[in-house]
């Protein structure tokens, strides 16, 4: 349904640290970047490698307006993944939302962490099968 989504960012270069770390073990990796310091309008592209952009992030320079509910859970290949993600959020200046575990609530293999990135968006990694 969705093509991608963009986020936005008060510091580019801080979300750029960010989000390589924590979507690396899911398998997503910056696949453009338009940093250029000339440019107001630096940006950067995260997906599976060799494609296109599933998620951007672009830079802002007015706070950001957040929606109450509104988080972005991203795939994870295994459960191991999901620990990776969320020790690399902590490492990487990122908060905690909901440490990796079980969510029974959510079905019998529902595996996930939640954090919030360090300009306040919502994330989950979510493994739903049983490794």
């Amino acid at each position: 349904m969705l093509h991608h989504i963009s986020l936005g960012s008060l510091d580019i270069d801080r979300a750029a640290l960010f989000y390589d770390a924590v979507l690396f073990p899911l398998g997503y990796v910056r696949v453009w970047s338009d940093l250029d310091a000339a440019l107001d309008r630096k940006a950067i592209g995260y997906g599976p490698p060799g494609s296109g952009d599933k998620l951007a992030i672009k830079q802002v320079h007015e706070p950001i307006m957040r929606s109450p509910g509104f988080h972005l859970a991203f795939a994870s290949p295994s459960r191991q993944a999901v620990i990776d993600f969320y020790e690399a959020a902590m490492a990487t200046g990122g908060m905690d939302g909901g440490p990796p575990g079980l969510r029974l609530h959510y079905g019998p293999n529902y595996y996930a962490a939640f954090v919030i990135d360090p300009d306040g968006h919502h994330l989950e990694a979510v493994c739903t099968n049983s490794e």
